[in-house]
């Protein structure tokens, strides 16, 4: 029987699934058992489980419908334990480092108590300082193990469950179990109370709570708020059944009606039924108000007698309830022209355009990425949508003639801006775009993520220096109602690293369907356009940016590699977008690709691609052509950018980590070798899982046309797919 038995319901966290157990599983006190609870066994949580049950036997997935909440979460995970200790830990938070020795420690000197409430931290962890809300509410307890009698006002009202840890044979005698419906803590943490017969407090704290940039869901408003009720009188009629005498019951029930009490005065909680709500409340109080109650002093204490007789419409003058609300056009963009601005501000006043669309790629680079993909398409399916791409001053030119465009900044800019129903962009849109309701923004990223992204940044000093601000960000995060996935991984990743509450497309990257529509006859004419001399091998090489570099470095002398590889070699150079072209010195044997506007169509043309840990990894993948990881600074890169998986432990093919590897490997023909196909296939099973050909018109069908979810072409199997044959490959045949 192990020691403790740590719960983790992971219901909409699996993208930060994993920093969880990983608290758990790293602590120095290994005596545990860790359960993972999940939706569904095809969940993406379970999948996260599934893998850390198959590395340590102390991990024990189990499955709970998220119908049953997390209550039911919570009690699939009770029926489950075997530790003699459970601790509850939400699967978004963090087991601080030495947490379960130190409780192990504290549960040996309180030896036999039925529960250990210690302190947390809560910590807004994209900007702000921690805080430690449970300090005040534990201080002053006794040194030992104590009867709540003894310390009446400290109850689990007050604290979360994953605050506590709970003798589990207690739990078991006591029939306790978290009570269904919202607010379950409150009626877990009164009916805990109520039945404890030892407590004792460690003052330490053990649970990083990582806050919802949204705050709380049971602070938004629905009819969610009236199931606080619910709780209340479950939890005071256990204690009137249990003879709980009014010197405990006093404490329990001034802690709970401060609950209520906070509901009642926020009408934005309350949509409907705000009188009903009160009326209820003033019923629970009159009828379970201990013998001797005294009423609060000052403000609290009037809204405990206008409660308690039940004075609605006093109360609600009392707490100023008539509160205008805001509007959307307070919150005005700052373009930089007072002119421009008015005119944005009175655009936002206009109708909606409901066929209207604006897309944009890469900051306004040009007409490109998934946004392109997407613009294409939509003109198939959707013509009677007029679509519009931005760019910036100076790349009108990288906009095709027949694509209708505005020029960032302008006066146009700001009103298809402010009338478009859809927004498309590959980045983000500027700050001071306003979110309209009845708009639909749709993020389709613009890669795989190997590298560290979003808040997952802030704890990289030198990329963090870059990005600015990490709230800021989040609010632009906050405009998206799509963003698009081409993976699992990357679908967990963009979770964690873009908290909102968005609705994640698992469609695949529109600007890779090409790579299986293409045909051998595009191969061909792609690679004249580009220069390649026929019956060469083509070599795309792809480095990534480095942020502690301050401009382009190709990292590699590309002529020595080219005489080293072989005669018949060429190499594509193409440069990070952030440049406008890779500085080639001009070589016969070096043709400069990186102004080239679509990275797909030099993906096309390449036989094998040459990269350290850029993201076109993940993409050319698609075309099943060999891939070469050249990492000659992998440590570097992973201390100074951070990374989400290690790639020299999965890469898609060969790693070499000087020049002299990489040469021998195109030398010796082990790029396209067997064991390279390999690595390859278990690459490409991860990371190619929903590009197929078909992601645009999915795309398409789902946001633009606004057809259900159910209604858009499935993804097609791996096994089934055929990418666009390489140029050696039609050479042979």
């Amino acid at each position: 029987m192990p020691r403790f038995s740590v719960i983790v319901p992971s219901h909409g966290v699996a993208g930060r699934l994993s920093q969880a157990l990983d608290s758990v599983l790293g602590q120095s006190f290994g005596d545990l058992q860790l359960i993972p609870v999940c939706d569904a066994p095809d969940a993406p949580a379970a999948e996260v489980a599934a893998g850390y049950a198959e590395r340590d036997s102390r991990v024990t997935p189990v499955h709970s419908p998220p119908s049953a909440g997390l209550s039911g979460a919570r009690n699939t995970g009770m029926r489950a334990a075997t530790g003699t200790y459970l601790l509850f830990l939400d699967g978004d938070d963090l087991l601080l480092p030495g947490a379960l020795d130190a409780l192990d420690a504290r549960l040996t000197e309180t030896a036999g108590v039925d529960v250990l409430y210690a302190e947390h931290e809560r910590v807004p962890w994209w900007e702000g300082e921690p805080a430690n809300p449970a300090a005040p509410l534990l201080a002053g307890a006794p040194k030992g193990a104590f009867a709540p009698a003894d310390r009446p006002a400290l109850t689990g009202v007050q604290l979360p469950a994953w605050s506590a840890v709970y003798r589990r044979a207690f739990l078991v005698e006591r029939e306790l179990v978290f009570p269904e419906g919202h607010f379950t803590d409150i009626g877990w943490g009164g009916l805990v109370t109520v039945a404890a017969g030892r407590i004792a407090v460690l003052r330490q704290a053990v649970v990083r709570h990582r806050l919802r940039r949204q705050g709380s869901r049971l602070n938004l408003p629905g009819p969610h708020q009236h199931t606080l009720l619910d709780q209340v009188e479950r939890v005071l009629t256990r204690a009137a059944d249990s003879g709980l005498p009014a010197e405990r019951t006093g404490p329990l029930f001034d802690q709970l009606f401060s609950v209520v009490l906070k509901t009642a005065a926020r009408p934005e909680r309350l949509l409907t039924g705000r009188r009903a709500f009160f009326r209820r409340a003033a019923r629970l109080y009159r009828r379970h108000r201990p013998a001797g109650h005294r009423v609060p002093g000052g403000s609290l204490g009037v809204q405990h007698r206008l409660l308690a007789a039940g004075a609605y419409t006093a109360f609600r003058a009392l707490r100023g309830v008539n509160r205008a609300a805001g509007g959307t056009t307070g919150r005005l963009p700052r373009p930089h022209l007072l002119r421009t601005r008015l005119r944005y501000a009175r655009d936002l006043r206009r109708p909606l355009d409901p066929n209207l669309a604006v897309y944009c790629a890469y900051w306004g680079r040009g007409y490109a990425c998934n946004p392109a993909a997407i613009h294409a398409k939509a003109r198939e399916l959707a013509p009677h949508i007029r679509s519009v791409f931005l760019v910036e001053a100076g790349q009108e030119h990288a906009v095709p003639d027949d694509v209708e465009y505005a020029v960032i900044g302008s006066r146009r800019y700001w009103e298809v801006l402010a009338r478009a129903k859809y927004l498309v962009n590959n980045a983000n849109f500027a700050e001071g775009v306003v979110k309209r309701p009845g708009t639909v923004h749709l993020q389709t990223q613009h890669g795989t993520p190997l590298k560290t992204m979003g808040v997952d940044q802030s704890t990289y000093p030198v990329v963090a220096a870059q990005s600015g601000s990490f709230t800021k960000l989040l609010g632009r995060v906050d405009r998206w109602d799509f963003n698009l996935s081409s993976n699992r991984h990357s679908t967990q990743m963009w979770e964690r690293a873009f908290p909102g509450s968005y609705e994640h497309l698992e469609y695949g990257y529109p600007r890779n369907d090409v790579f299986y529509t293409a045909t051998a006859s595009d191969v061909a004419r792609i690679r004249r356009e580009l220069g390649v001399p026929e019956g060469s091998t083509a070599v795309l090489y792809a480095p990534t940016h480095r942020d502690h570099h301050t401009g382009f470095e190709p990292g590699l002398d590309l002529e020595a590699f080219c005489e080293a590889a072989g005669e018949d070699v060429v190499v594509l150079l193409r440069a990070h977008y952030f440049y406008d072209r890779g500085r080639s010195r001009g070589s016969d044997r070096i043709i400069d690709v990186t102004g080239h506007r679509s990275s797909e169509d030099v993906c096309l043309a390449a036989d094998a691609l040459v990269t350290d840990y850029s993201s076109i990894m993940f993409d050319y993948a698609n075309l099943d052509r060999p891939i070469v990881v050249y990492a000659d600074d992998w440590d570097v890169y992973r201390e100074t950018r951070g990374v989400y998986f290690d790639l020299m432990a999965e890469p898609p093919g060969p790693v070499a980590r000087t020049p002299e590897e990489l040469a021998a490997v195109f030398r010796d023909g082990s790029y396209a070798g067997p064991q390279a196909r390999a690595l390859r296939a278990v690459f490409r099973e991860r990371f190619c899982q929903f590009d197929d050909g078909r992601a645009a018109e999915r795309v398409v069908r789902r946001v633009l046309l606004g057809e259900p979810p159910e209604a858009v072409p499935p993804v097609v199997p791996l096994a089934e797919r055929i990418p666009a044959p390489a140029a050696a490959t039609l050479v042979r045949s």
